[in-house]
């Protein structure tokens, strides 16, 4: 029999230590409450790019006259008293450049379309979502894509001023574009917040640089809506694997695993509720994913443990299964968190935002997740079977059927 060491000293420092810490978790949640972020709460999303326009288009005349872009063709339909109404459409594939598209659109009359890059692909093209399509004498700016040369911390800086902004790069390079989340206050309309957010990337860059590509807004119906479906997403997911666990072994097993697993998501909505990090999406992704880490590791452990139950004689309680069966696994859980925190601990070094948030909430799911299949899993059988006694026929037949053969 391999060394044994004694786990079991330690079932009840470790419940008393995990108490205390969720129990600071549920004061904390009175008192300080959860950091939802935009996932959750309503708000505002929207995305932009920033880049100097290609080519301005104006209009002198009595006509309504509206410019439609897609990345096959421009259309501009002029309508209205005292004109023909006629849509005029310019093929990309025949059109290839913004110079050359120029020259068939100022043969419109009141249009003139003045370029600022003359060379670029028509291709690439688009126009800012949030401005009038109408043509008047007004400049609408037609922009392109694959010109960028700013950063998401760019755009941060720009919107320094705001709080609870949340900014995350679409794409990579030249053609990137950023998504904008805020959340809205009680106190503010979507227009407040839109108007707000869009006159400081104005200010900041230029008002004729910035494009919107989509704005939404998340709702107070919609954002109450996501937090329901992920509570009912993470309560079965824990049914789904006790009954998996109950299936596979015990009843007890399988509600030990469970337990810890609540244990774990407890001590991880403590971490996140005292550092007050954004509880987003990405987030709760980390909860679920260390869910999936922590059970894997606790049916290793419990998959020893059926295994010492038929194999291990001479014991006088079931502490001293459980103890052989932790020191069994014990390099193995070891190896397998550290291995695993070294690819984590590197996201939370070299990356930012949204991701660095997931990798702390990570590293503190991974620990976590080996301490409690080692002492709260265990911990919660010994005290289940603590009036365990051992089968001595069964582990004597075995051993008699060993030396027959």
């Amino acid at each position: 029999m391999k060394k044994q060491i004694k786990f079991s000293k330690g079932f009840v420092p470790s419940a008393i230590i995990s108490g205390v810490i969720i129990i600071l978790g549920i004061v904390g949640f009175f008192t300080k409450g959860i950091n939802f972020g935009i996932d959750f709460k309503p708000g505002l999303i929207e995305e932009v790019r920033v880049a100097p326009p290609v080519a301005e288009i104006t209009y002198d005349g009595p006509a309504k006259i509206n410019v439609e872009l897609s990345a096959g063709q421009m259309d501009v339909i002029i309508s209205g008293l005292g004109a023909t109404n006629e849509t005029r459409s310019f093929n990309f594939g025949q059109i290839r450049t913004v110079a050359e598209l120029a020259n068939e659109v100022n043969k419109i009359d009141g249009i003139k379309m003045i370029v600022n890059d003359g060379g670029f692909d028509t291709t690439k093209l688009f126009l800012n979502s949030i401005a009038s399509n109408i043509l008047s004498k007004d400049a609408l700016y037609i922009y392109p894509a694959g010109t960028s040369d700013i950063t998401t911390d760019d755009i941060r800086t720009a919107l320094a001023s705001k709080s609870g902004i949340n900014v995350k790069q679409l794409g990579e390079g030249a053609d990137a574009s950023y998504q904008i989340r805020v959340g809205l206050s009680a106190d503010e309309s979507q227009d407040d917040i839109l108007e707000s957010v869009n006159d400081s990337l104005y200010n900041y860059f230029g008002k004729e640089k910035v494009a919107v590509i989509k704005t939404d807004f998340i709702g107070s119906s919609s954002s109450r809506s996501i937090v329901i479906k992920s509570i009912i997403m993470l309560v079965l997911t824990i049914v789904l694997i006790w009954g998996y666990a109950a299936i596979r072994f015990h009843w007890d097993f399988a509600l030990g695993s469970i337990v810890a697993l609540l244990h774990d998501s407890m001590i991880m909505m403590t971490f996140i509720i005292w550092t007050q990090m954004e509880f987003s999406a990405t987030v709760l992704a980390a909860i679920l994913t260390i869910i999936g880490y922590s059970i894997n590791a606790t049916v290793v452990i419990l998959d020893r443990v059926r295994y010492n139950m038929k194999y291990m004689e001479d014991v006088k309680c079931f502490n001293d299964i459980l103890n052989q069966s932790l020191s069994d696994t014990l390099v193995r859980s070891i190896l397998t968190t550290f291995t695993t925190l070294i690819a984590v601990v590197s996201l939370f070094i070299f990356t930012d935002g949204s991701i660095k948030d997931f990798s702390l909430a990570l590293i503190v799911g991974l620990i976590s997740g080996a301490y409690s299949s080692i002492f709260i899993s265990s911990g919660f059988i010994s005290a289940c079977r603590k009036n365990w006694k051992p089968e001595y026929g069964v582990h004597h037949s075995l051993k008699d059927n060993s030396n027959n053969e």
